[in-house]
């Protein structure tokens, strides 16, 4: 079974900087595409950003140039740095793995972290 446990989340004043880490374990397929997302009070979950087990990445339209997606070289962390933090930032973030198994894809999600953006 993979387990996703993520950190890093709390109040930043709007302009702050915070950076999300998600640690990974258990069988995770060696090709795989491990992502950010999250969900806001009253809206749908929304994907924030991706990197593939390549290293490709790609951004919301409402994040690109403020947030960062990132992967260690063992592959069994994802870390989103999030800079110039606005209020509509403000969500539960959630790491997602998504296992690219020719046999039987899935998808693996944390408990999520809150970020708050308020002055």
């Amino acid at each position: 079974q993979v387990q996703l446990v993520e950190s890093g989340g709390g109040l930043v004043q709007p302009g702050g900087s915070l950076r999300l880490s998600c640690a990974a374990s258990g069988s995770i397929f060696s090709i795989n595409v491990m992502r950010w997302y999250r969900q806001a009070p009253g809206k749908q979950r929304e994907l924030v950003a991706g990197i593939t087990s390549g290293g490709n990445t790609n951004y919301a339209d409402s994040v690109k140039g403020r947030f960062t997606i990132s992967r260690d070289n063992a592959k069994n962390l994802v870390y989103l740095q999030m800079n110039s933090l606005k209020p509509e930032d403000t969500a539960v973030y959630y790491c997602n793995v998504h296992n690219l198994s020719p046999w039987r894809p899935s998808d693996y999600w944390g408990q999520g972290t809150q970020v708050t953006v308020s002055s």
